[in-house]
């Protein structure tokens, strides 16, 4: 077990270094020159210069790369050339606001995915069968942005049963001690700031969910439908067991894994997604700072959010496949007899 644990994290790393200089190369491509948005719109030809040299872009390629590398290592992604500020700093302020609205939106995907899958399979070829089927493809054809800008029109603009963008309302929002709004109200011991950061993510965790959504529901029935057609479900039936107890307890069991992995790959997906949801209601996370960096050819916060999203992505993989060892005896079999999963 120690053993995979090491050779995960160690792949893991390599991963995370692979997409990381991949980036590096690729921004060193796109048209424009980070020093001239450093150094403002009316610069002059020496400031763009220093504006060069404090960034580090007067250095062959190769060096700035080595460079980079050094001092990620250390925790130092280097200044951002359109908020002269440390990228590290920037990251702590936006990654939170991504990550919160990632965490709601797998919640509502859980919430809704798995007992929809899961009546699906139950009624299969029925209404609510057919019904829940329509949805899946609905939910997952619909792009994220106009379905964040039907949200908006609807439920926010129209309706008023929800904010129509931001965080939280104005004088709202409590303290600020870890960058997630629902957490800080729950040390602030706010409901009323709790609530109000809730509703303002309602919406745009709906949006972000969706397609995710449909991918999860569609595992769980097609697994679940597989569970109930084999022997041992027949078996436990001609036992007397209640349909209830068939359908959650011995098939809904068997799509854990499944499910669970689907669930870990879609936190990393999530987070490049969320640059159109952040965008349309104003959430100033880590997609809309990616955005704006790449628009300015911003290479070390390009490459700051990159390692992130990377990270989330190979740790929450990680994550996934050590409940999976944990939980399920056939999975830690392969491992510690060394079968091939």
């Amino acid at each position: 077990m120690a053993i995979y644990v090491a050779k995960r994290v160690g792949l893991a790393i390599l991963s995370v270094w692979g997409i990381i200089t991949i980036v590096f190369f690729l921004t060193k491509l796109i048209p424009g020159d980070a020093a001239r948005v450093a150094a403002g719109r009316t610069a002059t030809a020496d400031q763009i210069a220093q504006a060069r040299e404090r960034l580090g872009l007067d250095k062959p390629v190769l060096e700035q790369y080595a460079d980079f590398l050094a001092r990620a290592v250390r925790g130092d992604l280097g200044q951002s050339a359109s908020t002269h500020q440390n990228v590290v700093t920037d990251l702590s302020q936006t990654v939170p606001v991504t990550l919160q609205l990632v965490l709601v939106a797998m919640l509502f995907t859980i919430v809704i995915a798995v007992p929809l899958g899961t009546l699906a399979a139950a009624l299969r070829d029925k209404a609510p069968d057919v019904a829940a089927r329509i949805l899946f493809v609905l939910s997952g054809g619909v792009p994220v942005f106009w379905l964040a800008i039907l949200l908006q029109w609807l439920f926010a603009s129209n309706l008023g049963w929800f904010p129509i963008s931001g965080s939280n309302a104005f004088g709202a929002a409590p303290p600020d001690v870890t960058g997630f709004t629902l957490v800080d109200s729950a040390i602030a011991g706010d409901p009323a700031a709790f609530a109000d950061s809730f509703e303002h993510l309602v919406l745009p965790a709906l949006a972000l969910s969706a397609p995710f959504l449909s991918t999860v529901a569609r595992n769980v029935r097609s697994n679940l439908i597989g569970a109930l057609d084999t022997d041992y479900v027949a078996f436990a039936v001609s036992k007397g067991a209640k349909p209830f107890r068939v359908v959650v307890h011995h098939g809904l069991r068997s799509t854990f894994g499944s499910t669970l992995t689907i669930i870990g790959m879609q936190l990393g997906w999530m987070m490049g997604a969320a640059l159109l949801v952040e965008t349309v209601f104003a959430l100033p996370g880590i997609g809309v700072y990616l955005n704006q960096a790449v628009l300015n050819q911003d290479t070390f916060a390009v490459l700051g959010c990159v390692l992130v999203i990377g990270v989330v992505f190979t740790v929450a993989s990680l994550v996934v496949d050590l409940i999976q060892i944990g939980t399920d005896p056939r999975v830690r079999a392969s491992y510690t007899t060394g079968a091939t999963a």
